[in-house]
């Protein structure tokens, strides 16, 4: 039985050189060698998880289908190697010290002095180990977050020193993402910036087995050879990384014009594989051949300042279009600006021929949502709402087709008269925020004569949550008997899935978050029937 091999990713100079991209890319290659793969990501910050970090700050929160809250890039991971993760695929300074100092206090430690060194780096290991364990893969992808040099990132680039020496150098593989400016004034890419980074690694005792230099311009043979010579690295494991059309064309570039599976596996004693990208190939040539045919789908958000934060439903949508030979035209819509009755925003409405209002907490920003729900509900344009998009859809449809006062969510006003969205049974608004929420992957069973149905093709499905509110069972009957159906109820039929408008072309909105199961290479069908859909406008 083959042990498991151990892939840690760095970055280095700057933040945002696309280390999960890479990560990603390397572990499509290595599953499409046939190897299976499971990924880590080791974050430094003292949260304990990414639940109630602001999205104006940490973009997206990711949910596994056990119910983690986690870092977007295991979006990436899960969209790249199309495997399920876990709880043991995001770890966090937090956690890391919340389990120690608990076991500190409880006296496991029988009055040891705790330290970074062993007890921190101890823990960060085992979690590796656990993951590896678990997954039972035979490759295990490890990206450290942050850049080289940043103190809090210390003590994970310690753990992965020891852990190198206890599993042995055949046993894990070193790669180092590293940026290559461009200085227009001297017409030149300059190495010096990676030969500092690769510096920093050397200084915590780690040696780089493998280097991606990113850079936005060609890079030549004598940029190779000096980063190769000044970083003691094979010049063939100097691979550039460049800036793509696509982040689907990453995984292509590294495995046909650099080989990169042949010097993992080269590296790590694998036996070779031949890779099979061909899926991959034809994603990335059905993209750029679709650059003059595009779709305009509006995005309702409020989190519009930081575009990571609707991440993973901006990658369904452009999935779901290359799916239907199209390219997406996304159309940023200010909930916050259209609650204010500003012209431009609702102009954008109007221009668009599909409308998407996602997920979201708080009342900031509700009655723009509320508007998006009634102008597509009034004028027949395909809608897909996602969690908090599904309840503005009932609020607003029970506010003015049934012509109901003072329809709310107990989020947005504890004391509306008529609750038609109120707070998950057990649960209170004044808990503690992190964890407490309704999360992970619960099964819905779909009404045979839905469009949901349609779509998925099978009775019975299981989709990801990520909310504390749900649906009021009590205004069921008069909502559909006024043409509302409830496409998807929960197994006991107690909590509401999916509702559905009779009478319109395409009106879905869902409790869950379907865009955390759609893939590049298997867009999820909700998505694809919704671009259908805008596609007949």
């Amino acid at each position: 039985m083959q042990k498991t091999k151990f892939i840690f990713i760095t970055g280095g100079v700057c933040s945002g050189l696309g280390k999960g991209i890479a990560s990603s890319s390397i572990g499509a290659i290595m599953r499409s060698c046939g190897y299976s793969v499971f990924t880590l990501k080791l974050d430094p910050y003292l949260n304990i998880d990414p639940g109630t970090m602001s999205p104006f700050q940490h973009g997206e929160v990711y949910v596994t289908d056990d119910g983690a809250e986690t870092d977007l890039d295991l979006g990436h991971y899960e969209r790249f190697i199309d495997t399920n993760l876990s709880k043991l695929s995001n770890l966090t300074t937090g956690r890391v010290y919340e389990k120690v100092l608990r076991e500190e206090r409880s006296g496991d430690y029988l009055g040891k002095t705790i330290q970074i060194i062993p007890h921190i780096t101890n823990e960060i290991k085992d979690h590796i180990k656990k993951a590896a364990e678990s997954s039972k893969a035979d490759i295990l992808l490890i990206e450290i977050g942050g850049t080289v040099g940043d103190i809090e990132g210390d003590p994970y680039l310690e753990a992965a020193r020891q852990f190198h020496r206890e599993v042995g150098h055949d046993n894990v593989l070193f790669i180092h993402l590293t940026l290559l400016p461009f200085l227009k004034a001297s017409g030149e890419l300059k190495t010096k910036p990676t030969q500092a980074s690769v510096r920093e690694l050397y200084r915590r005792g780690i040696q780089p087995d493998i280097i991606l230099a990113r850079s936005d311009k060609k890079i030549d043979k004598d940029a190779i050879a000096k980063i190769s010579l000044f970083a003691d690295v094979e010049e063939e494991a100097v691979i550039p990384a460049p800036t793509v059309k696509t982040i689907y064309e990453v995984p292509v570039n590294f495995e046909k014009k650099y080989h990169i599976s042949s010097i993992i596996s080269d590296k790590l004693k694998l036996a070779k594989r031949k890779s099979d990208l061909s899926d991959w190939e034809k994603l990335v040539k059905k993209i750029k051949s679709n650059h003059k045919k595009k779709l305009s789908i509006g995005l309702v958000g409020k989190y519009n300042q930081n575009l990571d934060a609707y991440l993973s439903v901006v990658e369904a949508l452009k999935s779901a279009c290359y799916h239907n030979n199209i390219t997406l035209d996304l159309i940023w819509i200010n909930a916050v600006k259209l609650e204010k009755k500003d012209k431009a925003e609702f102009k954008k409405l109007k221009k668009v021929k599909g409308i998407v209002v996602p997920g979201g907490f708080g009342n900031r920003g509700i009655e723009g949502k509320i508007i998006a729900a009634r102008y597509a509900r009034k004028n027949n344009k395909p809608y897909l709402g996602l969690c908090l998009g599904m309840q503005v859809a009932t609020i607003e449809f029970a506010r003015h087709v049934l012509e109901t006062k003072k329809v709310n969510s107990t989020e947005f006003d504890p004391k509306t008269k008529n609750p038609v969205i109120h707070i998950l049974p057990g649960h209170t608004a004044e808990e503690e925020k992190g964890g407490t929420l309704r999360l992970g992957a619960y099964p819905c069973v779909l009404d045979k004569d839905s469009k949901s149905f349609k779509a998925y093709g099978i009775h019975k499905i299981s989709e990801r949550h990520r909310h504390r509110y749900e649906f009021n069972m009590d205004y069921r009957d008069v909502l559909e008997k006024a043409g509302m159906r409830f496409a998807g109820l929960s197994p006991d039929k107690r909590l509401v899935e999916i509702v559905e408008l009779k009478d319109h072309p395409f009106f879905v909105a869902s409790q869950f978050h379907p865009e955390f199961k759609s893939r590049p290479l298997r867009p999820h069908p909700l998505f694809v029937d919704f671009i259908k859909a805008s596609l007949k406008i």
